[in-house]
Protein backbone atom coordinates (compact mmCIF):
# COMPACT_ATOMS: atom_id res chain seq x y z
CA UNK A 1 0.00 0.00 0.00
CA UNK A 2 0.95 3.39 -0.94
CA UNK A 3 0.95 6.43 1.83
CA UNK A 4 -2.22 7.95 -0.10
CA UNK A 5 -5.47 8.66 1.55
CA UNK A 6 -7.23 6.17 -0.62
CA UNK A 7 -4.72 3.07 0.87
CA UNK A 8 -5.59 4.26 3.88
CA UNK A 9 -8.88 2.94 4.14
CA UNK A 10 -8.01 -0.58 2.89
CA UNK A 11 -5.70 -0.82 5.61
CA UNK A 12 -7.96 0.46 8.43
CA UNK A 13 -9.80 -2.32 7.34
CA UNK A 14 -6.97 -5.10 6.96
CA UNK A 15 -4.67 -3.84 8.95
CA UNK A 16 -3.98 -6.98 11.19
CA UNK A 17 -2.48 -8.38 7.48
CA UNK A 18 -0.70 -5.35 6.77
CA UNK A 19 2.55 -5.89 9.28
CA UNK A 20 5.58 -4.43 6.99
CA UNK A 21 6.72 -0.64 6.56
CA UNK A 22 9.05 0.11 3.21
CA UNK A 23 11.04 2.93 4.00
CA UNK A 24 13.47 4.66 1.16
CA UNK A 25 16.16 6.24 2.31
CA UNK A 26 17.69 8.74 0.15
CA UNK A 27 19.83 11.01 0.59
CA UNK A 28 20.09 14.63 -0.80
CA UNK A 29 23.34 16.40 -1.89
CA UNK A 30 23.34 19.81 -3.55
CA UNK A 31 27.25 20.72 -2.80
CA UNK A 32 29.03 17.70 -4.71
CA UNK A 33 28.27 14.90 -6.55
CA UNK A 34 24.85 15.93 -7.51
CA UNK A 35 23.85 13.43 -10.10
CA UNK A 36 24.86 10.38 -8.43
CA UNK A 37 22.98 11.70 -5.58
CA UNK A 38 19.85 11.67 -7.61
CA UNK A 39 19.76 8.86 -9.26
CA UNK A 40 20.41 7.04 -6.15
CA UNK A 41 17.45 8.13 -5.15
CA UNK A 42 15.48 7.92 -8.45
CA UNK A 43 16.47 4.53 -9.21
CA UNK A 44 15.70 3.06 -5.11
CA UNK A 45 12.17 4.80 -5.78
CA UNK A 46 11.65 2.75 -8.42
CA UNK A 47 13.11 -0.32 -6.91
CA UNK A 48 9.88 0.69 -4.08
CA UNK A 49 7.30 1.09 -6.17
CA UNK A 50 7.81 -2.45 -7.35
CA UNK A 51 8.19 -3.70 -4.45
CA UNK A 52 4.62 -2.17 -2.95
CA UNK A 53 3.05 -3.57 -6.13
CA UNK A 54 4.43 -6.61 -5.67
CA UNK A 55 3.21 -7.20 -1.88
CA UNK A 56 0.27 -5.04 -2.01
CA UNK A 57 -1.54 -5.63 1.04
CA UNK A 58 1.24 -6.86 3.58
CA UNK A 59 3.70 -3.58 3.07
CA UNK A 60 3.05 0.05 3.33
CA UNK A 61 4.98 1.87 1.56
CA UNK A 62 6.04 5.04 3.54
CA UNK A 63 7.52 8.71 2.64
CA UNK A 64 11.31 8.37 1.87
CA UNK A 65 13.31 8.85 4.93
CA UNK A 66 15.55 11.80 3.59
CA UNK A 67 18.30 13.30 4.83
CA UNK A 68 21.59 15.22 3.52
CA UNK A 69 24.71 13.20 2.45
CA UNK A 70 26.78 15.46 5.12
CA UNK A 71 24.47 15.20 7.77
CA UNK A 72 26.08 13.60 11.13
CA UNK A 73 25.51 9.74 10.95
CA UNK A 74 24.18 9.99 14.76
CA UNK A 75 21.71 12.43 13.76
CA UNK A 76 20.55 10.19 11.14
CA UNK A 77 20.21 7.52 13.73
CA UNK A 78 18.91 9.03 16.02
CA UNK A 79 15.82 10.76 13.46
CA UNK A 80 15.57 7.08 12.39
CA UNK A 81 14.91 5.59 15.79
CA UNK A 82 12.20 7.78 16.42
CA UNK A 83 10.72 6.61 12.97
CA UNK A 84 11.09 3.02 14.26
CA UNK A 85 9.45 4.06 17.68
CA UNK A 86 6.48 5.44 16.12
CA UNK A 87 5.84 2.55 13.80
CA UNK A 88 6.22 -0.43 16.22
CA UNK A 89 4.16 1.26 18.41
CA UNK A 90 1.20 1.60 15.88
CA UNK A 91 1.71 -2.38 15.04
CA UNK A 92 4.35 -2.72 12.20
CA UNK A 93 6.25 -5.49 13.18
CA UNK A 94 9.05 -5.46 10.24
CA UNK A 95 10.48 -2.35 9.12
CA UNK A 96 12.74 -2.99 5.51
CA UNK A 97 14.74 -0.33 4.47
CA UNK A 98 15.36 0.51 0.69
CA UNK A 99 18.87 2.28 -0.29
CA UNK A 100 21.52 2.75 -2.84
CA UNK A 101 23.93 5.18 -0.17
CA UNK A 102 26.39 2.68 1.07
CA UNK A 103 26.74 4.62 3.95
CA UNK A 104 23.93 3.03 5.76
CA UNK A 105 26.10 -0.43 5.51
CA UNK A 106 28.25 0.78 8.42
CA UNK A 107 25.10 1.72 10.25
CA UNK A 108 23.64 -1.52 9.44
CA UNK A 109 23.29 -3.17 13.02
CA UNK A 110 22.18 0.05 14.78
CA UNK A 111 18.87 0.04 13.00
CA UNK A 112 15.86 -1.42 14.30
CA UNK A 113 14.93 -3.44 10.49
CA UNK A 114 16.07 -5.04 7.61
CA UNK A 115 18.61 -2.96 5.11
CA UNK A 116 18.78 -3.71 1.56
CA UNK A 117 21.22 -2.10 -0.34
CA UNK A 118 21.08 -2.04 -3.99
CA UNK A 119 23.70 -0.47 -5.70
CA UNK A 120 22.54 2.59 -8.43
CA UNK A 121 22.04 1.31 -11.89
CA UNK A 122 22.02 4.20 -14.26
CA UNK A 123 18.30 4.10 -15.59
CA UNK A 124 18.71 7.66 -17.15
CA UNK A 125 19.77 6.32 -20.60
CA UNK A 126 17.94 3.20 -20.86
CA UNK A 127 14.69 2.20 -22.90
CA UNK A 128 11.66 1.70 -20.79
CA UNK A 129 11.61 -2.09 -21.91
CA UNK A 130 15.17 -2.88 -20.71
CA UNK A 131 14.82 -0.69 -17.63
CA UNK A 132 11.66 -3.10 -16.93
CA UNK A 133 14.13 -6.07 -17.45
CA UNK A 134 16.87 -4.51 -14.87
CA UNK A 135 13.82 -3.28 -12.21
CA UNK A 136 12.33 -7.67 -13.03
CA UNK A 137 15.77 -8.85 -12.35
CA UNK A 138 16.18 -6.69 -9.08
CA UNK A 139 12.86 -8.01 -7.88
CA UNK A 140 13.91 -11.49 -8.34
CA UNK A 141 16.30 -10.90 -6.02
CA UNK A 142 14.70 -9.04 -3.23
CA UNK A 143 11.65 -11.18 -3.12
CA UNK A 144 13.54 -13.88 -1.66
CA UNK A 145 15.28 -11.73 0.60
CA UNK A 146 11.66 -10.00 2.00
CA UNK A 147 9.87 -13.75 2.36
CA UNK A 148 12.51 -15.37 4.44
CA UNK A 149 12.69 -12.47 7.19
CA UNK A 150 8.61 -12.73 7.29
CA UNK A 151 9.85 -16.37 7.90
CA UNK A 152 12.02 -15.48 10.91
Amino acid sequence: MKWQATEMDTYLKEKEYVDTALITLTPISWEKDVKQTVAMGEFISIIALEVEKQFHGRVIQFPEFSYLKKEDRTSRIDRMKSWEEELKAGGIKHLIYLTSDSDWKIVEDELGGMLVWLPTLPLEHMDSEYKRDVVKDQMKQLIPIMTNKWRE
